[in-house]
């Protein structure tokens, strides 16, 4: 009755379904991994987000890379902001997905030190690209600011291309070595998204808390391989029970058919 299975066809037709069942395996595994690392990026997020605030020399100092455990982490500074120093980050949106700038402005501390300061979003709404757009002045004298610590930015982990030749003080990436040759001076690893105090007038627009990413959906994607998986061998039996019963039922016809043949002679 299954003879049929070694025709050319249901063997091609089985090897696709040995091959499919492993891949599809991994690939239930592959979104698991995937399930587990965004979890625990998450994890790190919710921690830092509810560590109590420390002074921004315990976590970085010059050439200190912020690490992930580190990142969002809220920190304080006291010092005063460097206006005259001050320049903007090209290409960056807001909440509604409006492009325009980032302003990035150096806060020295009491001890000499710089502290780079994302102090939020202005738009593009200059005459041009090239000039330096309108920005509102930090506070004056000096002050404590609070915000979320952030490793400095690298084309390779953002895929911003630092492009050259920029108008005066703009530039792509916020990276505490290269505003540190810049400014000639001792600046810490990283930078930070300020939270406060906030601005007058809302503008610059303060950075937003930092968005989780989707873990869900890769437990989602996981299950769903490994019932693919599952379906693969069902659907072989169900097509061959099906295919061994159709042969059956035509060779019964055949049969019935050759049976009458001498009757209507």
């Amino acid at each position: 009755m299954y003879r049929f299975l070694m025709s050319r066809q249901w063997v091609i037709l089985t090897l696709v379904a040995l091959l499919l069942i492993p891949t599809m395996i991994r690939l239930g595994i592959w979104q698991m991994h995937r399930y587990e690392e965004r979890t625990a990026r998450n994890q790190l997020v919710t921690d830092a987000l509810a560590a109590e605030p420390v002074p921004v020399e315990k976590l970085t100092a010059p050439g200190h890379t912020v690490t992930s455990a580190e990142r969002y982490r809220t920190v304080t500074a006291k010092g005063r902001f460097d206006a005259e120093d001050e320049v903007v980050v090209r290409r960056r949106t807001n909440s509604d997905d409006e492009v325009g700038y980032h302003v990035l402005t150096p806060f020295v501390l009491d001890d000499g030190k710089v502290l780079l300061v994302n102090r939020g979003w202005i738009p593009s709404d200059g005459p041009s690209q090239t000039t330096f757009p309108k920005v509102p002045a930090p506070p004056g004298g000096e002050v404590t600011v609070e915000g979320r610590l952030m490793p400095s930015e690298t084309t390779a982990a953002s895929g911003i291309k630092n492009l050259k030749g920029l108008p005066d003080r703009q530039i792509m990436l916020i990276n505490s070595e290269q505003e540190a040759r810049r400014l000639d001076a001792r600046v810490l690893g990283g930078y930070i998204a300020q939270t406060a105090p906030e601005p007058e007038g809302d503008t610059p627009e303060l950075l937003g808390d930092p968005g989780k990413e989707d873990a869900a959906l890769n437990y989602a994607y996981a299950v769903q391989w490994w019932l693919f998986s599952a379906a693969v061998p069902v659907g072989w039996v169900v097509l061959a029970r099906r295919e061994a019963r159709d042969r059956a039922q035509a060779a019964a016809r055949e049969a019935d058919a050759s049976k009458a043949e001498p009757a209507a002679v």
